[in-house]
């Protein structure tokens, strides 16, 4: 549900909004009156000149400058300096090459190479993969003439590390809802343009999911409501292919499974994001919001696993920086990067919230990981 309180929005973003609801309407017809969630956000999000990550809004920044939400790196260049003491042993045990997934606006790329180097980690390629041309654009221009090029899609190969911050979270995922014994599929249909959510039956993969949830940590409730990340899983699976040798670090928000599906939590953890507000309607203004959904971090873990990665760690943000020396990273009397550090590690803010986990392959018995030293919580996954 979304807040009274929320900004009222210009009549540009309106138009846009307009245009993409009208594409939205039109695929539900397309697909007989009824479109799975899963479809819809992607449309939402992705949609080729009119989604939210592939047209020309702000997205990242300050609500003053019209963004909708601020990263981690964009905090201060003291979390990217702190990464770096995680990824710079970790390309030298693979490959000096880096590979960074939905780069937002180039921060991270351009401070983690310039930490990377006061290291003397040896850096011979950046590549970013970014679906959203409009931040392409803006990644090149904040790392014009560093060493970075852009992918259309991942290598065939790849050796180094692979980085994805806040990417899994912005995955497409599938809603289902618990109900008189049976398990549904939440969609979306029309009532002359206007959207609305629509139960219908699960097909057998999604109550194969539900089932495997419920056998692992017990029956939920009826009238229960969630989500499962299938593109996520699938997501890492694939990279599992791809990278032949090397570390994936994922930096998101999320819980493990026994978390993210507890009874409590019975609405799952669908949000949206609209100039630094938070609310919980993705039919409301779509290509206009951000819509994520928390990472079940198990479901990674397995399936990186099962696709034949080594699960290597697993803690919050917060032990992780705190593990990779954040705090000597702070110049004394630096009032705002202490400030920005404060909500990088700050269990109310983002230090708890997000977490870090590193699968990798081919890294041999005892790969470096300085971020994991201390609170590695792999027992709980």
């Amino acid at each position: 549900m979304r807040s009274s309180t929320l900004p009222e929005p210009d009549a540009e973003l309106l138009a846009h909004s307009a245009q993409v609801q009208a594409q939205l309407v039109a695929a539900i017809d397309a697909a007989g009156g009824w479109l799975p969630f899963d479809r819809l956000m992607a449309l939402a999000l992705y949609a080729p000149g009119l989604g939210y990550y592939a047209a020309g809004t702000t997205k990242f920044g300050a609500a003053s400058q019209g963004g909708d939400f601020v990263t981690a790196p964009e905090l201060s260049p003291v979390f990217a300096r702190a990464l770096a003491r995680q990824v710079a042993p970790l390309l030298e045990r693979s490959a000096p090459q880096l590979l960074e997934f939905g780069a937002g606006s180039g921060v991270l790329a351009r401070d983690l190479l310039t930490a990377l180097d006061a290291l003397g980690a040896t850096v011979e390629d950046y590549a970013v993969v970014d679906l959203s041309p409009d931040l392409r654009e803006r990644q090149r221009v904040l790392l014009q003439g560093a060493p970075v090029h852009w992918l259309d899609a991942p290598p065939a190969a790849f050796e180094g590390v692979v980085l994805a911050n806040e990417v899994l979270d912005a995955m497409p995922v599938t809603l289902f809802a618990r109900r008189d014994g049976r398990v549904f599929e939440r969609g979306v249909t029309h009532v002359r343009g206007t959207l609305h959510f629509e139960d219908r039956p699960a097909g057998p993969e999604l109550k194969a999911a539900v089932a495997a949830i419920e056998d692992a940590h017990g029956p939920l409730p009826d009238r229960y409501a969630s989500e499962i990340g299938f593109a996520a899983r699938g997501w890492t699976a694939s990279a599992a292919r791809w990278l032949t040798r090397g570390a994936l670090l994922l930096i998101d928000y999320g819980f493990p499974q026994r978390e993210f599906y507890h009874p409590q939590r019975n609405g799952g953890t669908l949000m949206c994001h609209f100039r630094h507000h938070a609310h919980a309607d993705p039919l409301w203004l779509p290509g206009a919001n951000d819509i994520t959904a928390h990472v079940d971090f198990s479901a990674i873990a397995d399936a990186g696993h099962a696709a034949g990665l080594d699960v290597l760690g697993y803690t919050s943000q917060a032990r992780f920086l705190l593990n990779c020396d954040l705090l000597g990273l702070v110049p004394p009397g630096d009032a705002r990067t202490a400030a920005a550090a404060q909500t990088l590690l700050s269990e109310a803010e983002m230090g708890e919230l997000f977490k870090v986990l590193l699968l990798g392959k081919g890294l041999g018995d005892a790969p470096p990981l300085p971020g994991f030293a201390q609170g590695d919580r792999l027992h709980v996954l």
